[in-house]
């Protein structure tokens, strides 16, 4: 080399050195943090994919805390709901027991009455005192709120699931094209000659016997009084008695049948005649019915009500809201209303458990009108067969929602979780094996042009010869 105020060699060793100097420092970055990516320059592409994919598991991962927060809500309301039960069966077996008052003296119906006193004290205390941090669940707390519920069409409406958007409204319009009826038939003669007849019904059988010249309206009135045993009873409707199921729905029945004499009917197949159910449309869609029990689930709302007997008529409408309520959790990664579920918990109270048609719990008190001192306790009975009911029924659909929409959610969330983690990690973990190959040769290369770079400052020392 003859030019030494630039020396080309030198320049071009120093870049590929700068140059082998970097890449030996991002091996060592690398293989430093364990990250591929430590900066937007190192992988723009991949870095925004990483970043979408942090955040997906960040939201994933609370979605799993959300749904193990919603098991344990969940399980705290069963346990006090299986307390209920346990309570309910007490009750049942004080009622059974005071039933046999052939067998009791007063101060035993008193004592099992004073009992009955404290279970229902005791229900109403663990309904108002179960909680999760401080939020009560059986107390109604978590039941859901409705507005323009006419009474007059339906009664007892429970609200068991529904998709209410924030700061909206859920519209429920109930349609009925067929009404219920009970199973009827009728007797039309003015009088009836000497007869014996059975009459059964879904309760129990009981046979009658009339006088020749019984008239009409004194059958009925027979039929009527030994309703509470054959779950049949009879009105005299237009001269004749028509001998009716005393419910409602397509499993009820009434069977007349002359054993001695002649006693005709009218209506049904062989002195025999089923009730039917209601047929109805909530929200356009088909509804199960069971006589005037009503209930419709889709995938936003779980509804149950009764016909009010105003309502029970074909070609009738009405419409209610479900304002809010309920108890929401967020079981998905991100905070929308598709990725929500709701859960309703009616009011557990004696106040509450029964129904309209038939009584409330409460009702069993000492001084209510279905104590242990009345003189009958078929009604008694009837209520708490009821609240047992509803009870059970509400265990079952906790436990449905424990195990399906929570269980199988944190099952498919581990599963979302282990594959965006695995997606994040290839594109943003360090291969160490890769790396360590990358370093021992950026090693060797930034060696090597360190070497060159010392041989290229020297090289113009040759012009010195040219001198001598």
């Amino acid at each position: 080399m003859s030019r030494i105020n630039t020396n080309v060699s030198s320049l071009i060793a120093q870049r590929v050195l700068s140059r082998n100097n970097d890449a030996l420092n991002k091996s060592l970055q690398r293989l430093s943090t364990g990250l591929k990516i430590n900066s937007g320059g190192d992988n723009p592409a991949g870095l925004i994919a990483s970043e979408n994919l942090r955040a997906e598991k960040a939201g994933i991962l609370q979605a799993i805390d959300n749904a193990n927060r919603a098991t344990n809500i969940v399980g705290t309301a069963e346990g006090g709901l299986a307390e209920i039960s346990n309570l309910l069966t007490e009750v049942q077996s004080l009622v059974s027991a005071s039933a046999n008052s052939g067998g009791l003296s007063q101060e035993e119906k008193n004592a099992n009455q004073l009992q009955i006193d404290s279970i229902l004290n005791t229900i109403n205390r663990i309904a108002g005192s179960t909680s999760f941090q401080g939020s009560k669940l059986l107390n109604g707390n978590y039941d859901y709120t409705t507005s323009g519920v006419a009474s007059t069409a339906l009664t007892d409406v429970r609200i068991n699931a529904a998709r209410v958007p924030d700061g909206a409204t859920t519209n429920v319009v109930v349609n009925v094209t067929t009404s219920a009826q009970t199973g009827v038939v009728s007797f039309s003669g003015s009088t009836a000659g000497a007869v014996t007849i059975e009459i059964t019904g879904n309760l129990g059988t009981q046979q009658l016997s009339f006088a020749s010249g019984t008239t009409a309206s004194s059958i009925a009135t027979a039929i009527a009084g030994v309703a509470s045993v054959t779950g049949v009873s009879a009105v005299l409707s237009g001269g004749a008695a028509a001998i009716t199921s005393t419910e409602f729905g397509s499993e009820q029945f009434v069977s007349v049948r002359a054993l001695s004499g002649t006693f005709s009917v009218t209506g049904g197949t062989n002195g025999k005649d089923f009730g039917r159910d209601a047929v109805v449309n909530v929200n356009g869609a088909s509804a199960q019915a069971q006589g005037k029990t009503i209930s419709y689930r889709s995938g936003g709302l779980d509804v149950e009500f009764d016909l009010a007997d105003a309502f029970n008529v074909g070609s009738s409408s009405t419409s209610f809201a479900v304002t809010g309520g309920g108890a929401t959790f967020a079981l998905g990664s991100k905070a929308s209303e598709a990725e929500k579920t709701s859960l309703g918990i009616r009011a557990l109270t004696t106040g509450n458990l029964g129904s309209s048609s038939k009584g409330f719990l409460s009702s069993l008190a000492s001084g209510g009108a279905n104590a242990l001192t009345g003189t009958t306790l078929s009604t008694s009975q009837a209520i708490v067969d009821s609240a047992i009911k509803q009870v059970s029924e509400l265990r079952g659909r906790l436990g449905a929602f424990q195990k399906y929409e929570l269980g199988s959610t944190v099952n498919s969330l581990g599963i979302a979780l282990e594959n965006a983690s695995a997606a994040e990690s290839a594109i943003r973990d360090t291969d160490f094996a890769e790396e360590t190959a990358n370093l021992t040769r950026n090693q060797i290369l930034s060696q090597a042009a360190s070497s060159v770079l010392s041989q290229a400052n020297a090289s113009p020392q040759a012009a010195l010869l040219l001198l001598r």
